[in-house]
């Protein structure tokens, strides 16, 4: 059972930056999923899957995976894209790629 540290992308439905600070820490899948016979639900008997645990910065995260011994892998942090500062500046003369149709 491995374990995966990342520090999670910020929402595409808002523009603020909330739950994008921490890190996190979810167990990966150790047994398949299996389809349960009476409903048809798609279900697992791997508890360790429901617990996501955060963390403030990434060696409280890897401290906490080595005292507990869990094998663990790191992504790293996804840095997000730099923004142009307004609609106007699409338009301009200087810019370094020229706009066109």
């Amino acid at each position: 059972m491995t374990a995966r540290i990342y520090r999670p992308a910020r929402s595409a439905m808002q523009s603020g930056k909330g739950k994008s600070k921490s890190w996190v820490l979810v167990h990966e899948q150790s047994k398949p999923r299996g389809i349960e016979p009476l409903m048809g639900y798609t279900s697992s008997s791997d508890t360790t899957q429901q617990v996501k645990l955060s963390f403030d910065t990434l060696e409280e995260a890897e401290a906490y995976a080595q005292r507990n011994g869990i094998p663990y892998s790191v992504q790293p942090a996804h840095d997000p894209t730099p923004k142009r500062v307004s609609y106007p500046d699409n338009f301009r003369a200087d810019r370094k790629t020229p706009w066109t149709h």
